[in-house]
């Protein structure tokens, strides 16, 4: 062995260098596969050293973007329909409504006038979600003259108040297109809503409210169902009052603007003599459009009219007279303005 040193060295040689090349070469290699697999922030570089988004910034973005979205409010989107979003915990409002009801039978020769502005003053707070508690207060401007079975008058006065507690039992989504709420409404008013004498009345109106979203982020459908007997006395010593009335409207609105709604409202009533749909006394139906506008996500404008195109009276006195005019008007239109905060 002492004879061949030089091969034996040789080949240890060789064997080193090799040894030293396999373990050095995946160190090396390690660096440039690291920006691949590694990258803390989702991106990769292309042949030419630039970045390129990855996978997880994209669902990030798209996060973003769909959290971003807030469903659209229904409760005031249907003119005299009300829709069933009741808000969540915190929120508050404030609303002046005015409803204007014109037009009775005239009472003999001459001119007929028959006016009456019904503006509520209201405050709504939501304690808890999908519970919303609203009081509002009353006032009446009325003008009646030569109208049938009915004395002359012209006033303007306040009118009672009201307590509103609604309770909604689903929230309406483009996952969940369907809401319904449940809408209790008792009120003290101090004149008769159509004759227009002074009364001491209390009347409790409960609704159901149902909306759904038919073409998501486009169009809506809304309907109520209501139901509100009345009992009192009149001031002055006068006869006991009984009445009740039975409601179903339908509205259908589409978006038309960034922020604006409109389109059809139609509604069914009829009217009572007694607090639980005793006799008949009149049943309307009325067809008009509804408009609804938000200036800013606080603050916004409703704004409908429904016109009377068939009714009739019980009265056999009024048999074959158009429309139902004894309990109801020819015209109501609706001006509904609020501003959350």
């Amino acid at each position: 062995m002492t004879g061949h040193p030089t091969p034996i060295r040789r080949v240890s040689a060789a064997a080193g260098i090799l040894l030293v090349l396999s373990v050095s070469a995946p160190a090396r290699a390690e660096p440039a596969d690291r920006p691949e697999a590694n990258r803390k922030d989702g991106r990769h570089s292309d042949r030419n050293g630039a970045q390129q988004p990855g996978t997880d910034d994209g669902k990030k973005d798209g996060g973003k973007k769909d959290g971003g979205e807030k469903d659209v409010d229904t409760e005031h989107l249907f003119g005299f329909t009300e829709g069933a979003d009741a808000g969540e915990k915190g929120e508050q409002e404030a609303v002046v409504d005015t409803v204007t009801r014109i037009g009775k039978r005239t009472g003999g020769p001459g001119s007929s006038t028959y006016r009456v502005l019904d503006t509520r003053f209201a405050y709504q707070f939501n304690p808890i979600d999908k519970l919303s508690i609203e009081f509002s207060a009353f006032g009446t401007l009325r003008r009646q003259r030569n109208v049938l079975d009915l004395d002359d008058k012209s006033y303007g006065t306040f009118d009672g108040a009201s307590l509103e507690v609604k309770y909604q039992f689903l929230k309406g989504s483009k996952e969940q297109p369907l809401g319904l709420a449940l809408e209790v409404r008792p009120r003290f008013t101090r004149i008769l809503p159509v004759e227009g004498q002074g009364a001491d009345i209390f009347d409790i109106e409960s609704l159901l409210q149902l909306d759904v979203q038919l073409v998501p982020d486009r169009l809506w459908y809304g309907s109520n169902i209501s139901f509100e007997p009345a009992a009192g006395r009149r001031r002055g010593g006068g006869s006991g009052y009984r009445s009740s009335t039975f409601l179903w409207s339908n509205a259908l609105v589409a978006r038309v603007g960034e922020s604006t709604y409109l389109g059809p409202e139609i509604r069914y009533l009829r009217g009572y003599d007694g607090t639980f749909l005793n006799q008949l006394e009149s049943e309307a139906l009325t067809v008009g459009p509804a408009l609804h506008h938000r200036f800013t996500e606080k603050i916004w404008l409703t704004v409908a009219y429904a016109g009377q195109v068939w009714g009739r009276d019980a009265d056999p006195a009024l048999a074959g007279r158009a429309l139902g005019l004894n309990q109801f008007e020819r015209h109501h239109v609706r001006v509904k303005f609020g501003m959350e905060f």
